[in-house]
């Protein structure tokens, strides 16, 4: 399995880009550093987005993966929670600000085609199997799990909370891609918005490890642009406490599994 970081920040400037992930070229987890990452050639082998939840930094350019229209012409299928298609829909994609590219060139054959997952219910995309696990966030939100056809594994987090020990009992990856938006000193304010400090990080995989015996391989996403040398200095910090390296994604980043 091979998994490239598109964009692993909160928010956008010339260096960084938006939450997305690639699997083997043609899954894409989230989509907010999905088009402005890849060539038109590539977005064209895109077969699925797998969203994590309804908030714009995860859902952006899906209108321009839509606008990109592939010769001959293709279906992307687009999964999400029922909560978070129904939102994406009415304020991104109904036509009202661009084109409705889940009805066009055609209703038969749309770019773009909304399919409900039902968290915990697995599937299967370009020979992975895929399961939905519900995350905690202020929007209805899922974490995916992505098994290659070798048994190896990644969890894709999104944005979540503390609060994890349901989703834990539930995965077990390989590498663990997961959230880190504030500092320490944010963490009332990471709190009331369900994101994760480096020290919430550190308590939440203390229970995975308690519940599995090992923490995986971890690394941390939607870092937040303004502070990112700071959550660097703690996210090292919090490693030493776990005795392990907290990595740091990086948009380029490519690994193999």
């Amino acid at each position: 399995m091979k998994i490239e970081i598109l964009g692993s920040h909160n928010t956008e400037t010339d260096t960084a880009r938006l939450p997305c992930l690639l699997v083997n070229d043609v899954i894409s987890l989230d989509a907010g550093g999905l088009t402005g990452s890849l060539s038109l050639e590539r977005q064209q082998k895109i077969k699925a987005v797998l969203l994590t939840h309804h908030h714009f930094d995860h859902t952006r350019d899906l209108i321009m993966l839509g606008a990109n229209d592939s010769v001959p012409p293709s279906t992307v299928d687009v999964y999400g929670l029922r909560d978070t298609l129904e939102v994406v829909y009415l304020y991104l994609l109904d036509g009202k600000m661009y084109k409705d590219y889940t009805s066009w060139p055609s209703v038969e054959a749309p770019r773009l085609r909304l399919k409900p997952i039902a968290p915990l219910q697995q599937f299967i995309i370009g020979g992975c199997i895929v399961m939905p696990v519900p995350v905690s966030h202020s929007a209805p939100s899922v974490g995916y799990q992505v098994t290659s056809e070798n048994g190896r594994s990644i969890f894709y987090a999104g944005d979540t909370g503390s609060g994890l020990s349901g989703c834990w009992e539930r995965i077990n990856p390989d590498i663990l891609f997961i959230e880190v938006t504030g500092l320490n000193c944010m963490g009332e304010t990471m709190s009331k918005l369900r994101h994760l400090t480096p020290q919430m990080l550190v308590d939440e995989l203390l229970q995975f490890q308690q519940m599995k015996g090992h923490i995986p391989r971890v690394i941390a996403t939607h870092i937040p642009v303004a502070h990112e040398e700071e959550l660097r200095d703690e996210l090292a910090l919090a490693g030493k406490q776990l005795e392990m390296e907290l990595e740091v994604a990086y948009e380029g980043l490519t690994i193999e599994l």
